[in-house]
């Protein structure tokens, strides 16, 4: 039997939170990680059909790219629908989990799906990321070792690129003379002593630092356990904001149309620019990313690919000699949610894992 934080857990490594924006609400926003689940359901955004189908077929937690409670509330009603949902969720025992950003930059992320559906080479972040993280080095009986360790892996700690509860320990003799009043766990207090300890060297997300010193900490048998933090960072070629990367052979913009329109499953498209135009180095940023045009400009790409954009960004993009393609938010996200939902499935074979099947893209055509 799964529980909510197992499947935490593996979103976590799939879609690492670093990598969401700093203004964006990811995580567990709803719900115990404690509770047992046997279904999911993935949509793109946790509208109140979607909550009502969710509860309908006994789901115990919805894993949504859009965040509930994106921005602050000080009060949950029935008296707005917001309110009245989550109270549904609420009382259904629902979680919800939203990966938002930190899916969109993944490494198998929707951007990268972009990618990959255009058949795209020398493919690349088009906002490298600074990762911060820390070293966090700690000295701990043998015999806690274990315990120690795990308290820092569940805050985060240990996750290095694809490979999680990574850590390296190695022994070593501790000293200390400890006061009269002290309790030491080996060894007396009012004597200089000698004793054997492993160092136990992590690293973490410098947004994880302080849960995981703390965690540290409350597992850790010490009175005053000797700990150290190490501040690193670098700019990681391989993870970042949107993509980009090269066709194959150029074409013309209508084709690369056509391209999109068969990749999304879309029969229209909005763009900016000659359709004659010919386009080979392409960006990528899914949902309403417009502001990566220039990103896109600096790297010489000739189109960006994003799912909708302003008026002032057509423009801007005309400005720049760019082309805009622009299939429409729903398009350029939904069905990443659809392949989570696959793969949660694969992962987590005892469970029921479904992609909501009444959400649809609340924009139209009049044809």
């Amino acid at each position: 039997m799964y529980c909510v934080s197992d499947i935490v857990q593996f979103l976590r490594q799939f879609a690492p939170p670093l990598l969401a924006e700093d203004w964006d609400n990811v995580g567990l926003l709803l719900g115990s990680g404690d509770a047992a689940v046997t279904k999911v359901m993935t949509c793109l955004t946790l509208t109140s059909d979607v909550a009502a189908e969710a509860i309908e077929q006994d789901v115990q937690l919805i894993v949504s790219h859009h965040p509930i409670m994106f921005r602050p509330i000080q009060q949950i009603t029935d008296g707005d629908t917001q309110g009245k949902m989550l109270l549904d969720l609420i009382a259904a025992g629902i979680a919800v989990y939203s990966p938002h950003t930190s899916y969109d930059s993944a490494a198998a992320g929707i951007n990268q799906q972009l990618a990959e559906m255009l058949d795209l080479q020398q493919i690349a972040p088009l906002r490298p990321r600074i990762h911060a993280s820390a070293k966090i080095v700690c000295f701990v009986p043998e015999a806690h070792l274990l315990a120690v360790r795990q308290a820092l892996w569940n805050q985060g700690a240990g996750q290095v690129g694809d490979y999680s509860q990574c850590s390296f320990a190695s022994p070593g003799t501790g000293t200390f003379h400890g006061a009269e009043a002290s309790s030491p766990v080996v060894g007396e207090a009012g004597r200089l002593e000698q004793v054997t300890e492993i160092r136990l060297e992590v690293l973490c997300p410098s947004e994880n630092v302080s849960r995981a010193v703390e965690a540290m900490l409350a597992a850790h048998p010490y009175e005053e356990p000797a700990y150290d933090v190490y501040p690193l960072a670098e700019q990681r070629a391989d993870i970042g904001a949107g993509r980009y990367g090269v066709l194959a052979d150029e074409i013309t913009l209508s084709e690369f149309n056509n391209r999109v329109k068969a990749g999304l499953g879309v029969k229209h498209l909005q763009f900016v620019g000659d359709p004659k135009r010919t386009v080979r180095r392409v960006a990528m940023a899914c949902g309403a990313a417009a502001e990566f045009l220039r990103d896109g400009h600096r790297l010489g790409c000739d189109v960006l690919l994003t799912g909708e954009a302003r008026f002032h960004d057509c423009l801007e993009a005309r400005h720049l000699g760019m082309a805009l393609v622009l299939p429409g938010h729903y398009a350029s996200e939904r069905p990443a949610m659809e392949r989570l939902a696959e793969t949660l499935s694969s992962q987590f074979q005892e469970l029921f894992v479904s992609a909501s099947q009444i959400e649809s893209d609340p924009l139209k055509w009049d044809i």
